[in-house]
């Protein structure tokens, strides 16, 4: 099974988050091969000193080129919470699935309206930092569960 986390951000090396995130993609391996996939152009930079209309058409011309194979899965504040077996769910028996975080301005109707699922863990909001690292928890959470391992007991 492969994931990808596809996010609207610039490529970071913050030395806080970054152990984090390699160990969920560490410790999902012998579930899962996890990719981070962080997006960020000049088209989107531009994007944001105009409009959030402007940056939400920006993200989804940027991350089209992802939209091909595999099961796409928009996080969205706004669409149906899941909680850990919901996740779950949307993750067992699927080949490639492509799990996607929008930027400052969220996505566009259009581009959910594109994906399989829209989803959401909640109506707080998270830094993009934060929200890869909750994201990769649930992850692991969801493949321990459809693996029948003992971590989400």
């Amino acid at each position: 099974m492969k994931i990808n986390v596809i996010i609207v951000d610039k490529k970071s090396k913050d030395m806080l988050y970054l152990p984090l995130i390699e160990h969920y993609k560490k410790i999902a391996k012998p579930f899962a091969k996890i990719e981070i996939i962080e997006v960020f152009d000049k088209e989107i930079s531009k994007a944001h000193d105009i409009s959030s209309q402007a940056s939400q058409k920006a993200y989804t011309k940027a991350l089209a080129k992802y939209m091909k194979n595999g099961v796409h899965i928009a996080l969205d504040p706004s669409s149906k919470e899941v909680d850990s077996y919901d996740f779950a769910k949307l993750l067992k028996d699927r080949g490639e699935v492509n799990l996607f975080i929008g930027g400052a301005y969220g996505f566009e109707r259009d581009f959910l309206s594109k994906c399989n699922y829209a989803i959401s863990f909640g109506k707080i909001t998270l830094s993009h930092k934060l929200v890869k690292v909750v994201l990769l928890e649930q992850i692991f959470r969801g493949l321990s569960i459809n693996n029948n391992h003992p971590y989400h007991k």
